[in-house]
């Protein structure tokens, strides 16, 4: 294995961790809720009173702040090695997979670990280790 060392890029990564980490607590702390993305978009489905502005307003930063950075500062050329319908069955799996695991990575891996939950434990477990396996069958034995 060797480390791509023009890529590798720590400090940022570190700091955007930081920063999921510091939103998701300030989320919780303020709001009593959890920043779990499946969960906030499956709310929308059938929304309690008061529910619908607070979901909206959540999914509306994460789709502006990206835009906004990819204005702000000069981004990488990515190059996605897979078709259209790879990606739209890849997006079904995960959706499918998010409802039988009663949430995401970013509800189990960031705010369920955060908070020593055994479910988000095993969750996020699992997430990794299928992640593993995928990335194996398709590099190692499909190739």
């Amino acid at each position: 294995m060797t480390i791509d060392w023009v890529h590798f890029t720590p400090w940022s990564s570190l700091a955007g961790g930081a920063l999921i980490g510091l939103a998701a607590t300030l989320f919780i702390l303020l709001s009593g809720r959890i920043a779990g993305i499946s969960g906030v978009i499956g709310g929308l489905m059938r929304p309690g009173k008061g529910d619908v502005f607070w979901r909206v307003a959540f999914i509306t930063g994460l789709v502006i702040a990206p835009v906004l950075f990819q204005a702000a500062f000069e981004q990488p050329d990515i190059d996605v090695e897979a078709s259209t319908l790879t990606l739209i069955a890849a997006g079904v799996l995960v959706g499918i997979g998010t409802r039988y695991g009663s949430g995401c990575t970013s509800g189990h891996g960031v705010c369920g670990l955060s908070r020593r939950s055994p479910r988000s434990l095993v969750a996020t477990a699992a997430f990794m280790a299928s992640g593993f396996l995928t990335v194996f069958v398709i590099r190692h034995l499909l190739g």
